[in-house]
């Protein structure tokens, strides 16, 4: 299909240009037009102040022209024109003198009879050849009878700085008339094409939202703006008569056609994804043309001009070469069209130049082949757009016919496979499900495991403290053995007094046997047996109360009722747990207690007792091992309520810590003691136990400066 369409293309083109050439080969044969730049003298070297008195007296200096028109591709300065007046009948009405091109700085007219200037036509800088006499024109070609009867030489002054071409006319005013109306025909066909163009992709551009119809948009405003300023159009119908902006209208506009061009390439083609290396180039070119424009609205018009014609044909290069490349390689089909509007619009700018440089004649068909072509141009790439719809649509209904395929062909498979994930499942489920059975079983001696390891770690803690605990109660105990035997033969001397009273014999002597009795008193020394008996007492008591104390304490200490939450006195649990680690204190320790006025808080007594064991023998060890022999050590204990918690500080003045043990102090079996002494869970049990009661622990240490645990416990748990 791309070679048939590639053969089409080629075989219009040639047919195309065997018509263009057919035409071009004649020229204008209407007798009533007298092309006086044929049979006119060319002036090209005389002073740049030189006047119409010194250019007469320079007869000698004219040369044969022997050329349709004035090529200011070839002459870049200002020339003379003479020519001898036409020899037209005196039936023929308003003689006039046509310069055909619009683009002139300076057009004067001189009519000349024996060295003396008859007539003057001053022209006025870039008019237009269609304001000939109309209401509102600029300038008046028309020819006085009287001039024309006195057959006049003819000079004219030229120049343009733009590569134009411009003949010169003698003919009756209606022939020209008829000219000009054949022209503002075309131009009202060739503006009512872009309008067209323009409205109907500016449309599109609304609908679609794709940069690609803005940008084209853009090219169809600038290369309309470029050729109906070529013609003189753009001046008459929008009355600009700015002598700056007249002066680089036509480079302007074509220097933003080609930039919109540009745009419309990279945007059209996709240049960034079919062709990679092109959209790179394109770029500079980009850059290049920005910088071009610049260039001209700084006042280098020439160098711009060079760099547009430069540009553009590098841009027709790199832009058909990238559109090949989509085109054949990428399978873009819209790119076809591209390549075949840039084809046409190549093919009249070759005969537009090949024009002013005398290959082919000027005339009609040479002179407005760009605006034919552009026409062709601006329609295929409206094609070229639609077709770009199209093309998408199509590729988006095949992906869908082969997605839906795909589908198919997968639901087929996924049938076949859930028929084997099926049974895969079933003998997955039922290994997921014996799998599970040995998870919960494994789960629950987990759960078991890890409460045992929690009674283990606080029985550990208790039997450290067995030998203190047993030497502490022996005290009490020994001190009331002790006092039983004294308090037992004071008992008995008590006893025989008694007895003694009891024995008096009445019918003897009742006083002497009372003074033994005194006497005996004396010999025991009864005050002092009264005073032995109450301190003995008071000392059996005491023994009996400390005893209970201990006794109160270790079983206030090791409750059993972890599943149960109750109301406790967090103080009353902190002073349990230092009389059982009283006999742990080193002498020189001393225990600060702060104890502030709290609420009770729900908690598992026996867990949080034994929180208060673990960091405080932690701190009593960090004491015993700081290796320093001070005089007073420090255990600061204080509780205190804030923010609907309850607060727990316990403070020492041992080793402290390095950041690197603090983050480590709670993880399972880290410990710093050495091995034996410690099974590294205490304070891991402490993390988890406070924890469980929705709780937080703070650590502040420094290493040789001590360490301070602080316990955050809400009032209420649940």
């Amino acid at each position: 299909m791309i070679k048939s369409t590639c053969k089409k293309l080629v075989f219009l083109i040639f047919f195309l240009c065997c018509t263009f050439f057919t035409k071009a080969s004649f020229r204008d044969s209407r007798d009533s037009l007298f092309n006086l730049t044929e049979h006119a003298s060319i002036l090209i070297n005389f002073p740049d102040k030189a006047t119409i008195n010194w250019v007469m007296k320079a007869q000698g200096e004219f040369k044969r022209l022997d050329a349709p028109f004035i090529n200011f591709g070839k002459i870049d300065k200002t020339v003379w024109l003479k020519a001898n007046f036409p020899n037209i009948k005196k039936s023929v009405a308003d003689p006039s003198i046509l310069i055909d091109q619009a683009r002139l700085e300076i057009a004067d007219i001189y009519f000349v009879k024996d060295n003396h200037v008859i007539h003057q036509i001053a022209g006025q800088k870039h008019s237009t050849v269609a304001s000939f006499d109309f209401p509102g024109n600029t300038r008046s070609y028309v020819i006085p009878r009287s001039v024309v009867d006195l057959d006049p030489e003819i000079y004219i002054k030229l120049y343009s700085d733009e590569v134009i071409i411009a003949p010169v006319y003698v003919a009756a005013k209606i022939e020209f008339d008829n000219i000009f109306a054949k022209r503002d025909i075309f131009f009202g066909i060739y503006t009512g094409i872009m309008i067209i163009m323009f409205a109907y992709n500016l449309f599109l551009y609304f609908s679609i939202k794709d940069s690609s119809y803005l940008n084209y948009i853009f090219c169809i405003i600038f290369t309309w703006a470029t050729q109906v300023t070529l013609q003189g159009y753009f001046t008459k119908y929008f009355l600009i008569d700015y002598a700056w902006f007249d002066n680089i209208a036509v480079i302007l506009f074509a220097n933003l056609g080609l930039i919109a061009s540009i745009l419309f390439t990279q945007s059209f083609l996709n240049t960034r994804v079919n062709a990679p290396k092109s959209h790179r180039i394109i770029n500079i070119l980009l850059t290049l043309s920005v910088i071009n424009t610049v260039i001209l609205l700084f006042g280098f018009k020439h160098t711009s001009f060079t760099g547009m014609q430069v540009l553009i044909l590098a841009g027709s290069i790199i832009g058909t070469y990238t559109a090949y490349q989509s085109f054949f390689h990428k399978k873009f089909k819209p790119a076809g069209y591209y390549l075949a509007s840039w084809s046409f619009l190549f093919f009249g700018m070759m005969i537009f130049i090949l024009k002013d440089y005398e290959v082919l004649p000027y005339n009609t068909y040479t002179n407005y082949s760009v605006q034919f072509t552009s026409v062709i141009e601006v329609m295929l790439l409206s094609f070229a757009l639609a077709d770009k719809i199209n093309f998408f649509k199509k590729e988006n209904e095949i992906a869908q016919k082969r997605a839906l395929l795909i589908s198919k062909e997968n639901e087929q498979l996924i049938l076949q496979q859930n028929i084997e994930l099926e049974k895969k499942v079933n003998e997955r489920t039922e290994a997921l499900q014996e799998t599970n059975a040995n998870l919960n079983h494994a789960l629950s001696n987990l759960k078991a495991a890890q409460s045992q390891l929690v009674d283990a770690e606080k029985m550990a803690a208790l039997g450290q403290l067995t030998a203190g605990i047993a030497h502490e109660i022996n005290n009490p105990i020994n001190f009331v053995t002790s006092n039983i035997k004294p308090l037992q033969l004071d008992i008995d001397d008590l006893k025989e007094i008694i007895n003694r009273y009891e024995q008096i014999d009445y019918s003897l002597d009742v006083v002497e046997q009372i003074k033994e009795i005194d006497a005996f008193k004396n010999q025991i020394d009864l005050a002092f047996i009264n005073n032995e008996i109450e301190s003995l007492l008071t000392g059996i008591s005491d023994g009996a109360k400390r005893t209970a104390e201990i006794i109160r304490s270790l079983r206030n200490f090791s409750r059993l009722d972890e599943d149960d939450l109750k109301p406790i006195d967090l103080n009353e649990g902190l002073q349990s747990t230092l009389v059982l680690v009283k006999n742990t204190m080193p002498d020189n320790l001393k225990v600060y207690r702060e104890f502030g006025n709290l609420p009770k808080i729900e908690c598992l007594p026996g867990k949080i007792n034994q929180v208060f064991m673990n960091l405080i023998s932690n701190a009593i060890q960090a004491i015993k091992s700081n290796g320093k022999d001070r005089k007073e050590e420090q255990l600061t204990i204080k509780t205190w309520y804030e923010d609907a918690g309850v607060k727990i500080s316990i403070k020492d003045t041992g080793t402290g810590m390095t950041d690197e043990v603090k983050h480590k102090i709670f993880e399972p079996f880290f410990t710093t003691k050495e091995v034996g002494e410690g099974t590294g869970l205490g304070l891991s049990i402490v993390f988890s136990i406070i924890e469980k009661h929705k709780g937080h622990i703070d650590v502040i240490s420094e290493v040789d400066k001590g360490t301070e645990f602080i316990i955050t416990l809400p009032v209420n748990t649940q």
